[in-house]
């Protein structure tokens, strides 16, 4: 992952003359960090915004590495790396991270979003004012004709997300429990986040039929005025963690789709070791109004995720200078 910012901060305000011995005694308490980078926009900028605050104001030697739900999560419970997955979304994997908790191996420091996260599937808002009867899953199941597959237009077809995503995993199982296939709907593989996100954009600005598993807050949707079709059924928790999370489940059944806890998890190891650097992680949170407005200007200006945390620093001081103490915030103001 990017680099430039850390070599800048490093040479700009850690190791400066005055501040030398404080922030190597907090680098030695906090030691190397690993920070999972997800791969969609609201988890890049918040893995940078950490990495930032974490070198800068505590003296951590903090590294991205780049993650997806599943096998990060995965790998922070069997492996104990990396350290820390700051947008974790925890519903998606519920056996796997429960595993964790009671085992000891990771803990949830804070909700990163608050106002929790949505995932389902999305079509556009001039699809659903034509079509006032198509609000559910089942309603979706008579229309495959509104839906063409570009590649087959005697099919409908339902996008899916990108290999390792949770939600990607919930899709397929819908799409088994509810039929789809046999309503005559493909399934597609869009590859990647950057595939996904360009077939729901090409749909919108051609002003055409799409239906696609997407989740908000996201910058996408705040562009693109897009309705959630819901499932058209209660939520079962227990059937939710039985099949419709678990992607080799053979006989999911047709379920709710919870709104997401989305948290920020580390595990244990780093948890006994960070010292002052988790009381951080433990206030770090915002809503997403806060999350969709970054999102958009990082869209609008084609700026990556450190971009987009130097740009919420200098212009969000009342908001993130109260997750920190006072000599944090001026190393981190110093920095950048």
């Amino acid at each position: 992952m990017k680099r430039l910012l850390a070599s800048t901060i490093l040479a700009a305000g850690i190791f400066s003359a005055s501040g030398l011995i404080s922030a190597s005694a907090q680098a030695a308490e906090c030691g190397d960090v690993t920070i999972s980078n997800m791969n969609w926009q609201s988890a890049e900028l918040l893995s940078n915004l950490d990495k930032i605050i974490l070198t800068a104001g505590y003296g951590c030697n903090a590294e991205i590495v780049v993650g997806d739900t599943v096998p990060t999560i995965t790998s922070m419970v069997e492996k104990g790396q990396p350290d820390i997955a700051p947008e974790g979304w925890v519903d998606l994997l519920p056996d796997i991270v429960k595993q964790g908790f009671d085992d000891g191996k990771i803990i949830a420091l804070s909700e990163s979003l608050p106002d929790g996260g949505e995932q389902g599937w999305w079509i556009p808002k001039y699809i659903a004012d034509k079509n006032p009867d198509l609000k559910t899953f089942d309603d979706l199941l008579k229309h495959p004709d509104l839906f063409p597959d570009p590649e087959n237009p005697s099919k409908g077809a339902i996008y899916n997300g990108a290999p390792g995503w949770g939600g990607t995993v919930v899709t397929s199982q819908f799409y088994k429990a509810f039929e789809f296939e046999k309503a005559g709907f493909n399934l597609i593989d869009t590859g990647s986040a950057a595939g996904l996100d360009g077939a729901i954009a090409k749909a919108n600005e051609r002003n055409e039929p799409i239906v696609a598993f997407y989740w908000a807050p996201t910058a996408l949707l705040g562009k693109y005025d897009m309705v959630m079709l819901k499932t058209g059924h209660d939520i079962d928790e227990a059937e939710w963690k039985r099949c419709n999370t678990v992607l080799d489940c053979p006989d999911p059944k047709k379920n709710g789709w919870p709104k997401d806890r989305v948290e920020t998890l580390v595990t244990k190891k780093f948890s006994d070791r960070a010292g002052p650097a988790l009381d951080y992680l433990k206030n770090r949170s915002w809503s997403n109004d806060t999350l969709n407005k970054l999102l958009a200007w990082m869209t609008d200006n084609q700026a990556t995720g450190e971009q987009a945390a130097v740009h919420f620093l200098k212009t969000q001081e009342d908001m993130w200078t109260k997750w920190v103490p006072a000599d944090v915030a001026e190393k981190v103001k110093a920095a950048i």
